[in-house]
């Protein structure tokens, strides 16, 4: 699995639909000065995540950006399928001595990469940025190293 800045530039942008969602709908304008993404970088984009279902968009004056479902419905699984065509990779051929052993290793690994970013929402993001913390979203299991 390959995260992408294109699919880092759709999370954050995301997430920023997120944090202001009760302001109602956010223009591209705003996000592109709150997270330093240029507004036809934040276009293709948001052509993308509104095709896929996950954004709506409003015109006029007070227009803009809404998320399509709540956050809690939403991860960050989704919004890099969207944007980047990333998927979890299960066509695994009957033979397995047809597949190298390092590729198996790095496809499943990928699919445990897939996993783990489909179990967490873009509220989970949201209040994980606001708490600063980074612990709540890798959990226990990931081991900070000795410096």
């Amino acid at each position: 699995m390959k995260l992408s800045t294109k699919g880092r530039h759709a999370v954050t942008a995301m997430m920023e639909l997120a944090l202001q969602h009760n302001k109602g709908p956010v223009t591209l304008a705003d996000i592109s000065v709150q997270q330093s993404i240029s507004i036809s970088y934040l276009e293709q984009l948001f052509a993308r995540l509104r095709q896929h279902g996950l954004v709506t968009g409003m015109r006029g004056p007070g227009g803009g950006y809404c998320l399509a479902r709540p956050a809690g419905e939403i991860t960050i699984a989704n919004i890099l399928s969207t944007v980047d065509d990333v998927t979890r990779r299960s066509e695994m051929p009957h033979n397995h001595a047809e597949v190298p052993v390092g590729a198996q290793m790095w496809m499943s690994l990928s699919n445990r990469i897939y996993d783990y970013l489909d179990s967490i929402t873009l509220e989970d993001a949201v209040e994980s940025s606001r708490d600063n913390s980074q612990e709540s979203l890798l959990g226990s299991g990931i081991q900070k190293s000795a410096a």
